[in-house]
């Protein structure tokens, strides 16, 4: 089915259809209307205003992909065949407080594989984009992964999920073996964008526990075209559509990063199987 597609004519409209959304940034009376999810996690009503345009937008782009949203319930959808996966607004809170990182993050989804992705951040008006085998560019400019061979030499992204605060002591255990290994590490708050600069060699590495398919699912192909490797924590795969503990860098330091995580990834599975 995606074989029979103009990819790259998709990805045009796609992402022209996310500029456009990504104007509700300006919105500020709407970033004003703010609901607590839980006590760390918000939404306002331009992350509902831009999920909701794309839905329509995307429909008329592509009416047979099914579509998976941050800010709906998606228990019970069909992720088989071709499923857009947004996340409206990734890094709400840094919205909310004006930092600036935070990004529009929609992929296509074909059969459990990322197809296409984009990751625009209006505020610096910086469009991340990948085509599954056809590498990854930054508003229209082939970019590629670092050349940082040790985690000694490296600047690592890491990541907090406030969402789930459960985590908070492997989260900084997390962050003490990394920073323990490399020159220091960064968390800027918005899993699609660390993506990307790992991607454009802004970042070497990046970490973080229990993300969601809108989380990485863009950026993880973004990276991957970019010449980057990832994985989670054990080394494998990620399943696209499952919360994913992820390592992700420039290829040169996967096998590195792995190690000094290894013991991490022992105290996250042996939890969970505990759980």
């Amino acid at each position: 089915m995606a074989l029979e597609m103009d990819i790259a004519a998709l990805l045009s409209e796609a992402e022209l259809a996310v500029r456009e959304a990504g104007l509700l940034f300006n919105d500020r009376e709407l970033a004003g209307h703010i609901h607590h999810k839980n006590k760390t996690d918000y939404v306002t009503e331009v992350d509902t205003g831009i999920q909701e345009l794309l839905r329509r937008r995307l429909a008329e782009i592509l009416p047979e992909a099914r579509f998976m949203g941050e800010e709906q319930d998606n228990s019970g959808l069909d992720t088989s065949g071709l499923v857009w996966v947004l996340d409206p607004v990734d890094g709400t809170t840094n919205f909310i407080h004006r930092l600036r990182q935070s990004a529009v993050s929609l992929a296509l989804i074909s059969d459990g594989q990322p197809l296409l992705g984009i990751v625009f951040n209006p505020d610096s008006d910086e469009c991340f984009t990948a085509i599954a085998g056809c590498g990854a560019k930054l508003n229209g400019h082939e970019i590629c992964v670092s050349r940082t061979e040790t985690l000694s030499e490296s600047l690592v992204a890491v990541g907090t999920n406030p969402a789930f605060r459960q985590l908070g002591d492997r989260n900084f255990a997390l962050m003490r073996a990394l920073f323990d290994r490399c020159i220091d590490i960064r968390r800027f708050g918005a899993a699609s964008l660390d993506f990307c600069w790992v991607a454009c060699g802004r970042f070497d590495a990046y970490a973080e526990c229990r993300l969601n398919a809108w989380d990485y699912a863009a950026g993880l192909l973004i990276l991957r075209e970019a010449g980057g490797v990832v994985t989670d924590l054990a080394g494998a795969s990620p399943d696209m559509f499952s919360p994913s503990d992820i390592a992700a860098s420039n290829g040169l330091l996967a096998k590195e990063l792995l190690e000094a995580l290894h013991n991490i990834c022992c105290l996250l599975y042996t939890s969970d199987a505990a759980d």
